[in-house]
């Protein structure tokens, strides 16, 4: 067994996934078989696994995720929702966030959007990619506080540097003139190089009108529809169905 100077040092080196296989049991048993090349393989695939976990760990606490035990393995197949297998399947493997590209997730209240958005969400964090939730109407009181205490252009920096934000609950109330200012420059920021997945109970076709500025409009909807996936789910609330069990 490895003395604890020589852990003390792997520790000093920040090689804590290797300490840990080095001190467990199970594993010090398993490895008494292999050769000197297979243990260092062993060793140093746990430390991956370590770092891997502990970075998965950080990205989804940053991500403020409000489903977060919501995943793409548990996704409720069944009933008539609207859901496309082999959509979901396609954004699974996160390349449209490689690309960029947006999705927007509509239908009426409880039909599960929210917990969809967050599984592909937690599925981009998987993948290793920088994610946050918000709901819209917060996002838009933080960028009005922010035009307040100064800090709205570094706000928008933080935000552009997000991979994939969330923004749940859109078009739910009815914005201002500063609102849609805020929103565009929000949105200019991200086009082309970071996404945006975007719920809302109002069908897309919809949110011209509720932007209520046809100049601003299309800018807004240029930025958000272009190159986008939509999902339009349907059914009746899922929360009915739940309380009804």
């Amino acid at each position: 067994m490895l003395n604890e100077h020589t852990l003390d040092q792997l520790r000093s080196l920040r090689l804590d996934g290797m300490v840990q296989a080095l001190t467990d049991g199970a594993t010090r048993t398993a490895a008494a078989e292999l050769s000197f090349e297979e243990r260092l393989a062993m060793l140093v695939q746990r430390e991956v696994d370590w770092r891997d976990g502990k970075r998965l760990a950080r990205l989804l606490k940053a991500a403020k995720l409000k489903v977060s035990s919501a995943c793409i393995e548990d996704i409720n197949w069944r009933g008539s929702r609207g859901l496309d297998r082999s959509l979901i399947t396609q954004l699974a493997g996160c390349d449209w966030l490689r690309h960029g590209h947006n999705v927007l997730l509509t239908g009426a209240t409880g039909c599960g959007k929210t917990w969809l958005a967050c599984a592909l969400a937690q599925q981009a964090a998987r993948q290793g990619f920088a994610v946050l939730y918000t709901r819209a109407p917060r996002l838009l009181e933080e960028l009005r506080v922010a035009h307040g205490d100064g800090s709205f252009g570094r706000r928008l920096a933080q935000l552009a540097r997000i991979d994939l934000l969330v923004i749940d609950d859109f078009a739910i109330a009815p914005v201002t003139a500063a609102d849609r200012n805020d929103l565009l420059e929000l949105l200019d920021d991200r086009v082309g190089s970071r996404s945006t997945l975007i719920t809302s109970q109002l069908p897309v076709s919809n949110w011209h009108q509720w932007l209520d500025d046809p100049t601003l409009a299309d800018a807004i909807l240029d930025r958000i529809v272009h190159s986008a996936q939509k999902i339009a789910l349907k059914g009746e609330s899922l929360r009915k169905k739940q309380d009804s069990v």
